[in-house]
């Protein structure tokens, strides 16, 4: 009987000490085990994500053929001019519109290529595993519509705030947090999609954080070889390949303002969507470093 209760008391012990995958105090571990086991981890959801103008445009007709383009620009811009066939909606309404595509490809548009990153990855993670962002947005459709060339800068040229300094050390923080009263990880990242609809697209000039770097945790998502030619943001580090199965989005610091940055703000605005739904303070540095750095840039130039 002693021995009985002893086994009682551990096994007791470990059931109500060990937390599981639907334990509804850890949201975020549910939701991370969701996603590696359906995949739907970084790498998959920044896979084969983009696509051009000249890939998918038929200039005889105007459309992009093969695709349900999703237009997710202003009422009025639309009005002024898109592609043929094309559905205008907002980005908080994207996933709904989504269900009219038929089993289409999705293609979503804005002015540059950078909000639809926010929508793209929505799409992905609710199901649409093969909605793309319209490379440059309406910019690189037609001329008339170019938001780009005012936006290409080079501020950062000659300034102390960008350095040929090592990246930033690494180190392990917590997960990030939220709440939630679901405990099923599909409930739960539907949840996040809709809180990163909602609240918009998460953007912060490239000259602000310039100018203050210590007021954010900055990663550059560069290989290791552009940041040895062209510097950094004084304190980023590089934070690549970031993944939850590996780990590596431990290295984000969730009590600061992650800033990511690449060279044009797309892949970076989809790193920002994703960590958002992940439960980060997340923010894309717009327009890359093509509005730091332009001058200088041999490639990924607009």
């Amino acid at each position: 009987m002693k021995y009985f209760l002893i086994a009682l008391i551990v096994t007791t012990f470990v059931m109500t000490g060990c937390k599981t995958t639907d334990d509804p105090d850890n949201p975020f571990q549910t939701m991370k085990d969701y996603l590696i086991a359906n995949a739907m981890d970084v790498p998959d959801v920044l896979d084969a994500w983009i696509t051009s103008a000249s890939a998918v445009g038929d200039s005889a007709t105007g459309t992009a053929a093969g695709y349900y383009v999703i237009d997710i620009r202003g009422a009025a811009d639309f009005a002024l001019g898109h592609i043929d066939g094309a559905v205008n909606t907002t980005l908080d309404n994207v996933v709904n519109e989504a269900a009219n595509a038929g089993g289409d490809p999705i293609l979503v548009v804005c002015y540059s290529g950078q909000s639809a990153g926010h929508a793209t990855v929505a799409l992905r993670l609710s199901g649409y595993a093969n909605a793309k962002v319209l490379k440059w947005g309406m910019s690189g459709w037609h001329s008339d519509f170019d938001k780009w060339t005012s936006k290409c800068a080079s501020p950062a040229v000659g300034d102390a705030n960008w350095t040929n300094d090592p990246v930033a050390a690494d180190m392990d923080y917590d997960d990030p947090t939220f709440t939630s009263d679901k405990t099923d990880g599909a409930e739960i990242l539907a949840e996040r999609v809709d809180a990163l609809l909602a609240g918009g697209f998460k953007g912060v000039d490239g000259t602000d954080v310039l100018a203050n770097p210590g007021n954010y945790f900055i990663n550059n998502y560069w290989p290791q070889a552009d940041v040895d030619t062209y510097g950094h943001i004084a304190g980023a580090h590089r934070i690549l390949p970031l993944t939850l199965a590996g780990n590596e989005y431990k290295k984000l610091d969730p009590s600061q303002t992650v800033v990511t940055y690449c060279w044009t703000g797309q892949t970076s605005s989809m790193m920002t969507a994703y960590l958002t739904v992940l439960g980060y303070d997340a923010k894309s540095l717009k327009n890359g470093v093509n509005s730091l750095i332009y001058s200088e840039l041999q490639g990924h130039k607009w």
